[in-house]
């Protein structure tokens, strides 16, 4: 007998993935010094680990009550921001503004998967962030604010619905959209239904600095 699926799992996640019309300044940091580069596309997490896709029934089921009471809301990627990860890591990441709007999301999505809480653990708790870096030097890190985070335009973007996103266990594999939850829906639509396929895009096809 198969052994049933984990609870949860480092190969999936719940995320707000932006349109991707605003990646190419985004990637063209990331690119250079976000290690995770080609295994995340942009994404503010909202739930990780999570369900694995074995378990897309019960995923349906309880994300379909949630999402129909959500409405759609806008945010602005306006600022740099950055935290320490463990002893020598620092994330320099871009902060979503307003932050409320994915506060509350996240505490919805919190009740409706309660063990799947670990993104909620940290001292101070949630805090929505889309990553950009990663740097064990923070003058490195430093210069590349220097030169960037002067001219920095921001970014805005509607946010309609959520993505589930997971990858294979092969350890090279990208993360792809496995469905879409669109608020104010009662049902999910496929990978292709929004922004198609989306997986951690190709190097040769962004900008370069």
């Amino acid at each position: 007998m198969n052994a049933a699926p984990p609870r949860k799992t480092h190969r999936a996640a719940l995320v707000v993935i932006p349109p991707e019309s605003v990646w190419p300044p985004i990637q063209a940091i990331r690119e250079r010094h976000d290690a995770q580069f080609r295994r995340w596309m942009p994404h503010i997490t909202l739930l990780y680990p999570f369900r694995p896709r074995e378990r897309l029934r019960e995923i349906r089921r309880a994300l379909g009550p949630v999402c129909a009471r959500l409405r759609p809301f806008e945010l602005t990627l306006t600022r740099f921001a950055h935290f320490r990860q463990g002893p020598t890591r620092l994330v320099l990441w871009l902060a979503p503004e307003p932050e409320h709007p994915l506060i509350r999301l996240q505490a919805a999505l919190r009740a409706a998967f309660p063990d799947c809480d670990d993104v909620h653990r940290y001292p101070g708790g949630y805090r929505p962030h889309l990553t950009v870096g990663r740097f064990v030097s923070r003058p490195r890190m430093r210069r590349l604010l220097e030169r960037v985070a002067p001219h920095w335009t921001p970014l805005r973007f509607p946010v309609e619905q959520l993505a589930f996103i997971a990858r294979d266990e092969d350890p090279r594999a990208p993360f792809r959209v496995v469905e879409w939850f669109r608020f104010g829906a009662t049902t999910a639509k496929g990978p292709g239904a929004a922004s198609g396929d989306t997986p951690a895009p190709r190097s040769d096809a962004l900008p370069r600095n």
